[in-house]
């Protein structure tokens, strides 16, 4: 069985799928699916103080949507970023959205599981054609940007990385679209009690 088959039939097994309480639909990677954990408040406080930034800087017909399909179905991945910059048009589609249509992803890391965003995303996001990719952290209260594509070594990576920097300090991301600016000094921080409540499912 190939990996799109393997895929194909994830998508299917999806499309008939009641996620469990507390948990969200799942995303495909690696041949599996990949089950998480519904948002914290303070994650959704995130998102929607970010979305209110980005939107006034970015240009006619471009927008920031929230939790929306996205796929390759030649590399087997199905991903639901946090956040993401792409234009009113591309969103009017009945499938997945072409990831290569995305200007930027926005991740807000979950207590749950941050390796998944870190790591594993870090790696499908570049394959999957996405230029541009920020890591939000309320756990520690830091920023991660990720950007250029490098297929140097055999494989599409990031070739630019702004590893932990805190919130507050100055964060640009540039596009080919332009420069936004976002302020992360009053983002919010997860709670004792969130970091325990995503703890207990690891």
């Amino acid at each position: 069985m190939t990996e799109q088959t393997v895929y194909r039939h994830l998508r299917e097994l999806r499309e008939h799928f009641t996620p469990p309480s507390g948990f969200t639909y799942p995303e495909i990677s690696d041949g599996t699916l990949v089950m998480m954990m519904s948002p914290r408040p303070r994650h959704q406080v995130t998102a929607k103080d970010v979305a209110r930034q980005l939107d006034p800087q970015l240009p006619d017909g471009i927008l920031t949507f929230e939790a929306t399909d996205t796929d390759d179905d030649g590399l087997g991945k199905l991903r639901v970023p946090d956040l993401i910059v792409t234009a009113r048009e591309s969103m009017l589609t009945d499938g997945p959205l072409d990831p290569r249509e995305i200007f930027l992803v926005i991740e807000i890391v979950s207590p749950s599981n941050p390796s998944n965003d870190y790591e594993v995303k870090s790696r499908d996001y570049p394959a999957m054609g996405i230029g541009h990719y920020l890591i939000l952290d309320p756990r520690d209260g830091t920023w991660t940007y990720q950007w250029g594509t490098d297929t140097s070594s055999g494989r599409p990576c990031y070739a630019n990385r702004l590893h932990k920097q805190p919130y507050g300090t100055p964060l640009v991301v540039t596009t080919e679209l332009g420069a936004w600016k976002l302020d992360t000094s009053e983002l919010p921080l997860y709670s004792r009690k969130d970091m325990m409540l995503g703890s207990d499912t690891d």
